[in-house]
């Protein structure tokens, strides 16, 4: 992944070249490593390039992606409203009685006051930020945020002096940063944290964080995009597993993850929520989320709410498969979450392509994360579970895993200070 520096006459001469986010990849033209092409409906087996593949990289926690019960109400709803309906914005002509209901729905799942949509995850980052951080607040940052809350930060400070980031999950880190703050501020200070960060699958310590913004009179957005449905004795997310589910002052989840959906919702006391919702531009001037979409999440959030066998199920999937893999050497992250990291010593570009192809050519699906992701010398293999995978699914796996490692000579040894520098994003 690369970013452009150069300076151009024309804003399209950087089009012709290899820079930018996945340079080379656009130009080459491909669809194997980046946006690959998928020929089925998300599930545990999927088809890519004609054939099928054990699927280890939807985000598909709970297995809702094809459930019939949603599929059906789905279809009713669409025979009704089609795609298209409610038509307009939410403040004009797109409001129902519906959206309030899920609304109202997911607050009361959150615990949280009230609650309002969005049309997705992202702009329901934006939205919430923007229209909360106002000229002389201050927004305090964990550096491994998600690339939807570093743009709702830049978007929010008009002057950048008031965006500060921390280490990631360094406690001394934030607690300095609020320190020195806290000193010369003159309006509000909003902590930016995700709930379980997604890409590396370790948790923000959101009970330290909840400590440290009392502590300094800040407050507190989670993004809890993987960990909403998935954590907690309930699966309301990381802030139940920590037990500040009440000390979290902005609650946002999308529904692209276990929700299998699209949309997602911001929760908070009642005047903030209907703070957000009438200056979230975002919201305001986005049209209303389809109805298609709304009665299929009512129906999705009562299946999770009714999840426990399923949330059960995918914690054992995760440990079995982390399990196996680490018995044939491989390091695998712990971490409280089930998403599954496995390091491998490497970091070329060329080998780690290699690698990928090696496991889809042999029907595993998974993503790869190289440099300038993680350090040069490591190759991450990203594996998501679900509740859906069989243990059939999970014993072929490791066993191509341990065809890689015998085809390749693997040399499975790790620096562990390499891991610590993903983790900590030095």
């Amino acid at each position: 992944m690369q970013k452009t520096m150069q300076q151009y006459t024309d804003i399209f001469d950087k089009c012709q070249t290899n820079e930018g986010y996945f340079g080379d990849f656009r130009v080459a033209g491909d669809n194997y490593f980046v946006s690959p092409v998928l020929e089925s409906v998300p599930g545990t087996v999927m088809r890519f390039e004609g054939n099928d593949k054990v699927m280890w990289a939807t985000n598909n926690y709970l297995g809702l992606a094809d459930n019939n019960e949603i599929k059906q109400v789905a279809v009713e709803t669409a025979m009704e409203w089609g795609v298209s309906g409610p038509m307009g914005c939410r403040m004009v002509s797109g409001n129902t009685h519906e959206h309030i209901a899920l609304e109202e729905e997911l607050a009361a799942y959150a615990q949280k006051e009230s609650s309002v949509l969005f049309n997705f995850g992202y702009l329901g980052i934006i939205g919430t930020i923007a229209s909360l951080v106002g000229k002389d607040d201050i927004i305090v940052m964990d550096k491994l945020c998600h690339a939807s809350i570093i743009d709702a930060a830049r978007l929010a400070v008009s002057d950048p002096r008031n965006l500060r980031v921390f280490r990631h999950n360094d406690m001394d880190s934030l607690e300095k940063l609020l320190q020195t703050v806290n000193k010369t501020r003159k309006k509000g200070v909003l902590v930016l944290t995700e709930g379980v960060y997604g890409m590396t699958g370790d948790l923000a310590k959101l009970d330290r964080i909840c400590e440290l913004k009392d502590k300094y009179e800040a407050r507190l957005f989670v993004d809890d995009a993987h960990g909403f449905g998935v954590m907690g004795a309930h699966g309301r997310g990381a802030a139940e597993h920590f037990g500040v589910q009440d000390k979290v002052d902005i609650y946002l989840s999308t529904f692209a993850k276990a929700f299998t959906a699209i949309g997602g919702f911001s929760a908070a006391k009642k005047e903030v929520v209907d703070w957000i919702q009438y200056n979230a531009r975002t919201q305001i001037f986005a049209k209303s989320l389809p109805m298609v979409y709304v009665k299929s999440l009512r129906k999705t959030l009562e299946l999770v709410q009714e999840g426990h066998v399923r949330r059960e199920r995918l914690f054992e999937v995760s440990e079995l498969l982390s399990n196996g893999l680490r018995n044939l050497g491989y390091y695998v992250a712990q971490t409280a979450s089930p998403i599954i990291s496995v390091y491998v010593p490497g970091g070329d570009l060329a080998v780690g392509k290699y690698w990928v192809k090696f496991l889809r050519d042999h029907g595993v699906f998974l993503q790869c994360v190289m440099y300038p992701v993680i350090p040069k010398e490591l190759i991450m293999f990203r594996i998501i579970p679900t509740a859906s995978h069989t243990n059939e699914q999970i014993a072929f796996t490791i066993e191509i895993f341990k065809q890689l490692r015998d085809e390749y000579s693997l040399q499975l040894d790790i620096h562990l200070e390499a891991v610590d520098r993903i983790y900590s994003n030095d």
